[in-house]
C-alpha cells in the first residue's frame, strides 16, 4: 500500500538524473534513514510483484528508477537506432582498460592501447564516465584515471567487484593478462628479461 513516504520518495527517484543515498532521501523527506530504508525496500518490492516497466534497483551506493531487463533489446533498439553520438570502438576499449586496472596513469593506457589515447581520454572525461585523480600519496606524479559512479550506474553495477571476469570474453586472453602485467608491473618481468639475454650470446650460442 502507497503511503505518504513511499509517494515522496517515489517521486524524488523519479525527478533525480543519479542515484540517491537512503540518507539523502532522508534529508529530503524529512524522516528517519530507517523508515526510509523500508520504504524502497516495499517499493522496490512493488514493481517487482507486478513485474512493471521499471523497478528501483541500488547501484553505485545509491537508489534510482531503472528499466527492466526484461525490456533490455527493446529500449537498446529504440534508444540506439539514429543515435550518432555513441562511443566508438576506441573509446570502448580505452575505458575497459581503465576499468580493469584502475587507478591508471594516462601514458600507461597508451602502452597497453598501443595509441595515444588523449583524444579518447577527453571523450571519456567530458561524458563523465572516468575521472583524473592526484596520487594517492601526494606526489606530484602524472594523474591516475578511474571510472566515475555515473559510469558504475551506466553498466549497472553496485560495484566494481561486479565487473565480469575479463578471460572468458577474449581470444587470447593470455597474452592480453601477460601484456597488462608488464605494463602495470615491469619490475616483475625485467629480470626475466635480464636472465633471457643473457642466456644467449651475440650470435645466439648458449652461454
Amino acid at each position: 500500500m502507497t503511503t505518504p513516504l513511499s509517494g515522496a520518495i517515489e517521486a524524488l527517484l523519479l525527478m533525480a538524473t543519479e542515484s540517491m543515498t537512503a540518507i539523502e532521501l532522508a534529508e529530503a523527506t524529512q524522516s528517519p534513514v530507517d523508515e526510509v530504508e523500508q520504504a524502497l525496500a516495499e517499493i522496490a518490492r512493488f514493481y517487482d510483484d507486478h513485474q512493471r516497466g521499471i523497478e528501483v534497483r541500488h547501484l553505485a551506493g545509491g537508489w534510482r528508477f531503472w528499466t527492466r531487463a526484461d525490456h533490455a533489446d527493446l529500449i537498446s533498439a529504440w534508444v540506439l537506432e539514429g543515435q550518432h553520438s555513441r562511443l566508438s570502438q576506441a573509446a570502448l576499449e580505452t575505458l575497459a582498460v581503465i576499468a580493469y586496472l584502475q587507478p591508471i596513469a594516462r601514458s600507461r593506457v597508451s602502452a597497453v592501447r598501443g595509441v595515444n589515447v588523449d583524444g579518447v581520454v577527453r571523450t571519456l572525461l567530458a561524458r563523465g564516465l572516468v575521472a583524473e585523480n592526484e596520487p594517492a600519496d601526494g606526489s606530484r606524479g602524472a594523474a591516475l584515471l578511474t571510472t566515475t559512479d555515473h559510469f558504475a550506474e551506466r553498466m549497472g553495477l553496485e560495484s566494481l567487484s561486479d565487473l565480469p571476469p575479463l578471460a572468458p570474453h577474449l581470444p587470447d586472453a593470455s597474452a592480453l593478462e601477460e601484456e597488462l602485467a608488464r605494463v602495470v608491473h615491469p619490475e616483475d618481468t625485467g629480470t626475466d628479461r635480464a636472465s633471457s639475454h643473457q642466456e644467449t650470446g651475440p650470435e645466439g650460442d648458449q652461454r
